[in-house]
């Protein structure tokens, strides 16, 4: 099969690895554009496989389950970055993933990717590699207190890492390394945390979301606020940063670009993820293409289209916590542009949906969602 990079038209089927909300949110939007859309997951009723044409039921490493996705479809791209080496090296070599495999590799593994955006001339918080305990002695030493203990591989949503504030939460925090090596980061003061997303396709024509102001509560995306409360500088400087990372990294798809914002407005890359991410959620009504179909169109080699805020707008998500109080209130609250992922089980801190609020201002939005949600589900608290 030929590699070179294609135009995938309506009609064909695009093949999706991971069968979560953001496969789902990337699958509805190229239904509407007459794609068919075919899913792999272990998964029997997966979020993105009650809206696909095709299932097939696997392991993301069962490399026959990934020849099956092949062979039913045109196109591969996916919905999260941990994809087994051995299916992605297959992939790459008998179908057409015109992401290619580079920025994945980059993204799995924090070392590699902190050197790679220090290599692209993008500043990172000060970091040290760290594959022992006397490593993370050495570190902290040059690093100081507070840190940040990483694991180099897994880990999203706050697992995986530890905060290490004096030398008394190093035992805790060397338990890390059982998971194999990890990266010990000098805590950045940050006054917000921002994201960027940028969309590249296949003939290097890029498209840049509005930058997001982020709110995280116990290591879990809360809100995304858009557009970010921030200076017009640090607006910049967030932007050329994104564009100069999906450049250097020849990006195709969606690259999100998760970052720092300190007091003087210097920016600090924290992570990237090469696919639509949650902060993105709100463009799904606050723009005039979403991150998902945006997405599409990058990876199967259409041009790009708008990316204008139409309104601010604010993001909020749903987890198993609030499921049941966003239920009770869904009838009172018109305002409310509502989306559940098709989970069957809420649980404690999972991920079940958003809810996007559009108004004039961010902060009618934000005065809006701060009266209205309750944010514990007590049903679900009383089970801790």
């Amino acid at each position: 099969m030929s590699l070179s990079k294609k135009t995938i038209l309506p009609g064909q089927t695009i093949g999706i690895i991971g069968g979560g909300q953001l496969g789902r949110m990337m699958a509805l939007p190229a239904r509407e554009m007459g794609y068919r859309i075919a899913v792999l997951d272990p998964v029997e009723d997966s979020p993105c496989g009650q809206v696909a044409d095709y299932k097939i039921i696997g392991d993301y490493h069962d490399l026959e389950a990934i020849k099956r996705l092949a062979e039913v479809s045109e196109i591969i791209t996916y919905e999260f970055e941990n994809i087994d080496a051995t299916a992605l090296e297959w992939l790459c070599e008998n179908a057409y993933v015109p992401q290619g495999k580079s920025l994945l590799e980059i993204s799995q593994d924090r070392v590699k990717e902190k050197t790679a955006i220090q290599d692209a001339g993008v500043q990172v918080a000060p970091f040290a590699v760290i594959n022992s305990r006397e490593d993370l002695e050495l570190g902290l030493e040059r690093l100081g207190f507070p840190a940040v203990l990483k694991t180099a591989r897994g880990g999203y949503d706050g697992k995986g890492q530890a905060v290490i504030k004096t030398t008394q939460d190093i035992e805790e925090a060397v338990k890390l390394l059982e998971h194999g090596q990890c990266v010990l980061e000098k805590w950045v003061a940050f006054k917000k945390e921002i994201s960027v997303i940028v969309v590249r396709n296949t003939t290097g024509e890029t498209a840049v979301f509005p930058v997001g102001e982020n709110i995280h509560v116990n290591n879990i995306l809360h809100q995304t606020i858009v557009p970010a409360r921030i200076s017009l500088r640090a607006e910049e400087q967030a932007i050329l940063a994104a564009v100069q990372l999906a450049d250097e990294f020849e990006l195709v798809g969606t690259l999100a670009v998760e970052m720092f914002l300190t007091e003087d407005d210097q920016i600090f890359i924290n992570e990237l993820a090469p696919r639509p991410h949650n902060s993105g959620h709100y463009s799904i009504e606050a723009c005039e293409t979403s991150q998902f179909e945006q997405h599409i169109r990058a990876v199967c080699g259409l041009p790009l289209s708008s990316t204008e805020l139409l309104k601010p707008a604010v993001m909020v998500n749903i987890l198993g916590d609030h499921v049941q109080n966003v239920l009770e209130n869904l009838t009172t609250h018109k305002n409310w542009k509502i989306h559940f992922y098709g989970k069957n089980e809420a649980k404690l801190k999972r991920k079940m949906g958003h809810v996007t609020i559009l108004c004039d201002s961010v902060d009618t939005a934000l005065a809006e969602v701060n009266d209205s949600f309750i944010w514990e589900d007590k049903s679900l608290e009383a089970k801790r």
